[in-house]
């Protein structure tokens, strides 16, 4: 199987560190060389001092911007989710700052070094003195970087981040409804003649993505029908089926077979537009708990989830069966059924917050206007939950005039009231 570590991080870093080492040793010496006479026009005391304090002053303002940084995701996890916080380090920007800086610091140190070198004396090499201030430029701008990024973690915010990243996989993963280019017509399973059966060996890991076209490839040449047992999003364990091969004419190298199911120590967006949906839904139950009592945030969390949705169920959501150029069916994929996404959404924010007017206002709305705009198939589970919340309401609003605010609809959840509740 193919394992995604995630070294981007420190391997960004790394990589700023030796090329500042590399530079600070190499640029001095083809500067003497090739340009032995020019020279900063900045003395040697003065060149000393800003190098000096720029490698001081940097290193000091990597430990409190970092510090300060995840003390900011620290407080942002506790507050809407832990798995935000593996999110965020992963940034590209965080890796960059932190090398930006490193890189600073380092040729800062080096550039000292060859301030009134001997066989130069009274001489500040002229390249070095320019990196030296592009670094120190380049090292603001991404201070500034970091700021704009922290200020992301607001609430609002997050949210929307989230959001971008569940229609960004939902517009990458599923094709339009109404879309003629893609058969997901269902086909008989063929009469099973012969099954292999690849299993999983090792720690418990979550299956990132699958696949599909080279698993199609390899069940065209092998004649055989290659059925995907586990779920993108899916933790696996020792010993757990992960694909079956049906009615194989030949054999397939079962090592090829794993490569295509990427595995990694967490979710991932990609492929998983049930990722997305699952962090809004964390943010908004861990609002709704009684340490934190915020309906408001719950509410916002909905408006995401609602949007979502609503783009789900305007996309062909039937897509487990793939098939090869002569319209064979080779692969079978499990993806998540239109019931899977609405109790996945619903069912855990309408548990925890059964007891909010709030809450259950904008739940029913957010019903009303999907029932409203998706398609006639998509509306017997939205009816469903619909009937749910009612349940609901009836069962914990015993007051007459309580219960008829909850059963109203209301898109802020306590704003403006769209459609009053037709019975109490």
């Amino acid at each position: 199987m193919l394992v995604r570590v995630d070294r981007a991080p420190w391997m960004i870093t790394s990589v700023y560190a030796a090329s500042a080492i590399a530079a600070g040793i190499l640029l001095p010496r083809i500067e003497s060389r090739l340009f032995p006479h020019l020279a900063s026009p900045i003395s040697v005391a003065a060149a000393m001092a800003i190098y000096s304090s720029i490698a001081s002053g940097m290193i000091v303002l990597t430990g409190v911007v970092f510090s300060l940084t995840f003390v900011m995701v620290q407080f942002s996890a506790t507050a809407y989710s832990p798995r935000l916080v593996l999110w965020f380090t992963r940034d590209p920007l965080l890796a960059h700052a932190f090398g930006t800086f490193t890189a600073t610091f380092l040729y800062a140190i080096a550039a000292l070094a060859w301030v009134d070198r001997a066989g130069a004396p009274g001489r500040v090499p002229l390249l070095s003195a320019l990196v030296v201030v592009a670094l120190l430029l380049a090292s603001i701008a991404m201070f500034v970087g970091l700021i704009q990024r922290i200020a992301a973690l607001q609430i609002n915010r997050t949210l929307a981040s989230t959001g971008d990243r569940g229609r960004g996989v939902i517009d990458s993963t599923y094709p339009a409804a109404s879309s003629p280019l893609l058969d997901t017509s269902s086909q008989d399973f063929p009469d099973v003649q012969s099954v292999e059966t690849v299993t999983y060996h090792g720690p418990p890991l979550a299956v990132q993505g699958i696949a599909i076209v080279p698993l199609v490839d390899l069940a065209a040449e092998a004649g055989a029908l290659v059925e995907v047992v586990v779920a993108v999003g899916d933790t696996i364990s020792e010993s757990t089926p992960m694909l079956r091969v049906v009615n194989a004419r030949a054999a397939i190298d079962e090592l090829r077979l794993r490569r295509c199911v990427a595995l990694g120590v967490e979710r991932t967006f990609d492929q998983d537009p049930k990722y997305a949906l699952r962090l809004l839904v964390d943010i908004g139950i861990r609002a709704l708990s009684p340490a934190i009592n915020d309906p408001t945030t719950a509410v916002q969390a909905l408006d995401q989830i609602g949007d979502l949705l609503l783009r789900l169920g305007r996309r062909q959501l039937e897509i487990g069966a793939f098939h090869d150029e002569r319209g064979e069916l080779r692969v079978i994929v499990p993806f998540p059924t239109w019931d899977d996404f609405l109790r996945l959404a619903f069912g855990e924010i309408a548990s925890y917050g059964a007891t909010s007017v709030q809450v259950m206002r904008r739940m029913l709305a957010l019903i009303g206007d999907l029932a409203a705009a998706l398609p006639s198939e998509r509306r017997a589970g939205l009816d469903e939950w619909h009937a749910r919340l009612r349940r609901s309401v009836a069962q914990n609003f015993p007051d007459a005039e309580h219960r008829r605010a909850a059963l109203s609809e209301d898109r802020q959840g306590l704003g403006v009231t769209r459609r009053a509740a037709d019975a109490p």
